[in-house]
C-alpha cells in the first residue's frame, strides 16, 4: 500500500474513532468501573479506559501539530531543513513524553533511571531492551528529551499504521525494515544509511532482538540459532530474560560506525505488561521501572566480524545478568 493509499485510512479512522470514543466515554467509564467493582483488584480496567482516552487525545493532537509544522516550516516554504527535522523532533518528544507521563500517573509507575549521562556527548549507537510496546517512550523521554540527543530509529514497517509515528517517523531519518520481506541486504543498507552524517547531538537507536521478549519467542529463537548458526547455541541458551540478538542490524551498524560510541540501554519492570491482555488485568499497576545505561568506546568495540558478534553477546549477557540481579522474578 503507498503512502497516501495507507493514510487515507488511517488518517479519518483516527479522527472517527476518537470522537465515537469521547461520546462513549461517561458509559464506557460506568461500565468499566462496574466490571471492576465485579472482579476486585486496583481498577484495572477503568485505567485502562482512561489511559487509551490519553493515547487518542495524544494521537490527534500530534497529527494536528504535525500539520501545524508542515504549514509553517514544510520544505514548501523555505525553512531550513534543519528547522524542520529540530520540530519534528520536539514534536515526537512531547508526544512520548505526554503518554509515559500519563502511564505513571494512571498507573501508579515509579521511575528510575542510572547512567543516563551516558548517552551524552554524541554521536552514540543506542542498543535497547525489548520487552513491551510500553518500553518504545524511554529512549524518547531520557535521551531526547532530557539529553536533547535526537535519535533515528529502526522500527517494524507495521508501526506506520500508527498515524503519528507515520506522519512524524516518516519525516525524520528513520529505517522502517520489513523483517519478513526476504531483501536482508537491502534492510541491513537502510539500516546503515542511518550513520550518515550523524552529529554529536544524534544518535542511532535499534532493538537487537527485534521483536518483544517472551519465554515463546526465545524457544523459536534458539531454534533458529540451532539452525543457522550453531556455534552460537550455548551462549544464547544462556539468555533467560531477554532474546538472543538478532545480528543484521546491529552487525551493520557496528560494520559502518567509524566514530560513534555504542551506549546499552538494560530495563525491567515492564515484563507484566507484554500483552493488552496482561495490563488489562492489572498488571502494570503500581509496578517499578528501572532503566540502566552503560557506554562502551568506539575504541573498545572489536575490528573483526567473529570478535564484534562475541562481544555483542557478552554485552548481551551484561543486559540479562542485571535484569536477573534487580528483577530476579522476571522470565
Amino acid at each position: 500500500m503507498t503512502v497516501w493509499g495507507r493514510r487515507a485510512v488511517t488518517l479519518p479512522s483516527l479522527l472517527l474513532v476518537t470522537i465515537v470514543w469521547l461520546a462513549l466515554l461517561p458509559l464506557t467509564i460506568v461500565t468499566a468501573a462496574i466490571a471492576d467493582l465485579v472482579r476486585g483488584g486496583r481498577w484495572p480496567i477503568v485505567r485502562c479506559v482512561a489511559y487509551l482516552t490519553v493515547y487518542l487525545a495524544c494521537e490527534t493532537a500530534g497529527v494536528l501539530a504535525a500539520a501545524v509544522v508542515w504549514l509553517t516550516a514544510g520544505p514548501w516554504t523555505g525553512t531550513a531543513r534543519a528547522t524542520y527535522l529540530r520540530r519534528n523532533v520536539a514534536l515526537q518528544s512531547w508526544w512520548a513524553n505526554a503518554l509515559y507521563r500519563a502511564a505513571e500517573r494512571i498507573y501508579g509507575l515509579r521511575t528510575i533511571v542510572e547512567g543516563d549521562g551516558a548517552v551524552v556527548p554524541g554521536p552514540i549507537l543506542l542498543f535497547i531492551r525489548h520487552v513491551s510496546q510500553a518500553d518504545t517512550l524511554l529512549p524518547v523521554v531520557y535521551v531526547t528529551r532530557r539529553h536533547g540527543m535526537a535519535l533515528r530509529f529502526v522500527l517494524k514497517r507495521e508501526l506506520l499504521w500508527d498515524p503519528c509515528l507515520d506522519v512524524v517517523g516518516r519525516r525524520l531519518p528513520n529505517a522502517f525494515v520489513n523483517r519478513g520481506s526476504g531483501e536482508s541486504a537491502r534492510e541491513i543498507a537502510a539500516v546503515e544509511r542511518l550513520l550518515d552524517d550523524l552529529r554529536t547531538d544524534e544518535g542511532v537507536l535499534i532493538y537487537p532482538e527485534g521483536t518483544r521478549f517472551t519465554p515463546a519467542k526465545r524457544t523459536r529463537a534458539l531454534a533458529r540459532i540451532a539452525e543457522r548458526s550453531p556455534e552460537l547455541v550455548a551462549h544464547a541458551e544462556r539468555f533467560s530474560r531477554v532474546l538472543p540478538p538478532h545480528l543484521g542490524g546491529p552487525l551493520g551498524l557496528l560494520r559502518s560506525n567509524r566514530h560513534a560510541d555504542v551506549v546499552f540501554c538494560a530495563h525491567t519492570g515492564f515484563e507484566p505488561a507484554g500483552s493488552p491482555r496482561e495490563i488489562v488485568r492489572g498488571g502494570l499497576i503500581g509496578a517499578t521501572i528501572r532503566v540502566r545505561f552503560w557506554r562502551v568506546p568506539r575504541a573498545d568495540v572489536p575490528d573483526t566480524e567473529p570478535e564484534r558478534i562475541a562481544w555483542l553477546y557478552a554485552q548481551w549477557q551484561r543486559v540479562d545478568d542485571w535484569i536477573a540481579e534487580v528483577y530476579p522474578l522476571s522470565g
